[in-house]
């Protein structure tokens, strides 16, 4: 009984008595900056409705001794039960599947409030680190008040999700001789590889979801936006809203004040917002104008910019991109953000049939599945002739930094070597103006790795230099990642040779459809291999890309710069069962499942390429093959696992006994016939 009985102004009372007695002045009254924290609440509830509960029973601003402001969230109940709700990962569980809100849990319990609170200041604020605290309390047998206190860290480096700092037992820890040693004792937090990689995915399947969520509300409410003018609003929007630290703010609502007169219409301030970002990038002059020229086309026409009911349609679409996505780019999630972005606009595009089958984008899985198979590190110099969103170059480049992270002990030399990579070891080339945008942002977004992203014919613009600053200089290739348009000459495989042909050394990874191997571009391929080698051949699901194309496709591997030999051995793998289960429901939370250990699968495809038969354990030797192909020949890249056609003794004897099973049915059925005449 006695957790019914909420005491909740008792452990207020007992908080907030606390925060007097170390001088820390709760309300906030005095502090300017408590307006940013205000105004982040008042647009979180604006774009809930209302939902989500109270503001914080406390809101304090805290300073640490390096002039850092930590924002401290502070909410009470009045149960003894009430301190938090985890989920099944021991997250705070504040949303459910489908990424709606759980509001009965976040004004249930103590600590989701706080940590829901948390996660709106980073979304509409620029503070990266938040503290948030739940408190809860209860009367014993005795009528003596006990109290309970959970402290969790909600940040930009745990992507939001919250970790857990500890309890304690009151808030001493907030007092200003304490607060740096607290402080240190957060920074110690980190999360594994597979809490990263699972939360990762967590908030890659909510990025799909609120994807889906925006395209619904653009295509239905908001008439009269072209094909390519609904990408270039996002991606504007996108980068007017990022900022740069110290030197450029990021666009606010409020800047938007939809007036008529040129020069101050919507269009024109987010333009001017856009120009100092690309200058503050230090991007090349020539890339900035062309950036700035195909956003404008958008930005600055008449009925975009047009004030009805006292709004523009850009401002009314610029509230809805940043309230639905602004969370998951603030947070610094590095995925294909633009890919999924993509993949959930293609349909706006107006693509044939062929041309959609060019432009479909590889599954985030799939892009890292190739960055592996060609070896990629930290050193490496990684190029994707059909760039499409920059997705193979983001999983490039994850695996390049991930790989800097664990070789380099230095935090400066992290910080170079993270740059260098992203200015200098990744080159893409777009000849699609529309999608070629969205490789730019994808490539901003990532921070920045947009310089020699290319807007050219890979086949018949580009001769292999860095695309800007250093045009004179090649471009130093050791890794090729593709998915080349299959309906180039060879299925694409042009593109291939093409870019095989600009390296010296290194590996590459194709999925291309499965025909280029069996005979559609046998002239490609022989000429391919008098410069290089085939490494190994893999046969993809045939539902790899449901919903978008329906086409069987194979990944290449070979190694550059060395003429493939008819005694050189190929691996042949059959990967059709990958472990994943897809599905193509519009409604479904997720449409990807694994459903039978697909890490495990992958992991052991990319070392069955790289080492062989040895490391066979999911798979058999009916998925898996060692063998040869003919130089010269061009179209036996397709083989599978011979099948093994020597009779046992188990077959002998089934087939006798099938036999006599017959013989006897035959003898009865001729004695049957006879009865009955």
């Amino acid at each position: 009984m006695l957790n019914k009985q909420s005491i909740e102004p008792n452990i207020a009372e007992i908080g907030n008595g606390w925060l007097k007695s170390y001088n820390l002045d709760y309300k906030l009254e005095q502090n300017p900056l408590n307006s940013e924290i205000d105004k982040a609440l008042n647009d979180y509830f604006s774009k809930n409705g209302g939902k989500g509960g109270n503001r914080p029973d406390v809101k304090l601003l805290l300073q640490d001794k390096y002039k850092n402001y930590y924002p401290i969230l502070i909410e009470y109940k009045g149960h003894k039960d009430k301190l938090v709700k985890l989920n099944k990962s021991n997250q705070v569980e504040n949303s459910n599947s489908k990424n709606e809100y759980l509001f009965k849990n976040i004004s249930s319990y103590a600590v989701n409030g706080a940590v829901h609170y948390a996660t709106a200041i980073l979304h509409y604020t620029s503070y990266t680190n938040v503290i948030a605290i739940g408190m809860t309390g209860y009367k014993d047998d005795n009528e003596k008040i006990k109290h309970d206190i959970a402290v969790y860290f909600v940040s930009k480096s745990n992507f939001g999700v919250g970790q857990k700092v500890g309890n304690y037992s009151d808030f001493s820890f907030l007092k200003k001789e304490n607060f740096d040693d607290f402080i240190d004792e957060v920074k110690k937090l980190t999360l594994s590889q597979a809490e990263q990689e699972e939360i990762k995915e967590q908030k890659e399947r909510e990025i799909d979801i609120s994807l889906v969520n925006l395209n619904n509300d653009i295509y239905q409410n908001e008439k009269g936006l072209g094909e390519n003018d609904r990408v270039y609003l996002v991606a504007s929007s996108i980068i007017a809203t990022i900022g740069v630290a110290g030197k450029v703010a990021p666009l606010e609502k409020t800047d938007l004040k939809s007036l008529t007169e040129i020069g101050y219409r919507d269009g024109d301030i987010m333009i001017r917002r856009i120009v100092d970002f690309l200058n503050e990038k230090n991007l090349p002059r020539d890339k900035q104008d062309l950036i700035v020229r195909t956003l404008s086309n958008t930005l600055l026409t008449e009925n975009i910019n047009k004030v009805t009911n006292g709004e523009t349609q850009l401002k009314r679409v610029f509230i809805k991109i940043f309230d639905d996505l602004g969370f998951y780019y603030k947070i610094g999630l590095t995925t294909d953000f633009t890919g999924k972005l993509f993949n959930e606009m293609y349909g706006w595009l107006g693509f044939s049939q062929d041309k959609l089958n060019d432009v479909v984008l590889t599954p985030t899985y799939v892009a890292t599945l190739l960055a592996k198979l060609t070896r990629v590190n930290k050193d490496s110099y990684v190029w994707d002739f059909a760039t499409g969103s920059a997705g193979l170059l983001v999983a490039s480049m994850n695996e390049m930094l991930n790989d800097a992270e664990l070789q380099i002990q230095s935090p400066d030399e992290l910080i170079q070597k993270e740059l260098k990579i992203k200015s200098e070891q990744l080159l893409g080339i777009e000849l699609l103006s529309s999608v070629y945008m969205l490789a730019i942002l994808n490539m901003i977004l990532m921070g920045d790795g947009s310089s020699n992203i290319l807007n050219k014919n890979s086949l018949t613009d580009f001769e292999g230099n860095y695309g800007f600053g250093q045009n004179d200089k090649k471009f130093p290739a050791t890794a090729l990642v593709l998915n080349p348009p299959y309906s180039a000459n060879g299925n694409g495989m042009n593109f291939v040779e093409t870019a095989l042909n600009m390296m010296n050394k290194g590996y590459g990874a194709v999925i291309i459809q499965n025909s280029a191997g069996s005979g559609k571009a046998r002239d490609y391929n022989k000429r391919i291999l008098q410069k290089h080698t085939l490494l190994a051949s893999i046969k993809m699901p045939v539902d790899l890309f449901i919903g978008k194309s329906s086409v069987q496709t194979n990944i290449y591997v070979f190694r550059v710069g060395e003429p493939h030999q008819y005694f050189d051995i190929v691996k042949f793998i059959d990967f059709s069962n990958d472990g994943y289960t897809r599905t193509n429901r519009k409604k479904a939370s997720s449409n990807l499942k694994d459903s039978d250990r697909a890490k495990e699968r992958y992991e052991e495809l990319v070392n069955l390429v790289r080492f062989g038969e040895n490391k066979l354990n999911i798979f058999s030797y009916k998925e898996y093959h060692e063998g040869h192909i003919d130089p010269e020949n061009g179209a036996d890249w397709n083989q599978t696992a011979p099948i093994d056609t020597e009779p046992t003794l188990k077959d002998f004897t089934k087939t006798i006994s099938d036999y006599l099973s017959w013989e006897v049915s035959q003898i009865l059925k001729q004695r049957d016939d006879n009865e009955g005449k």
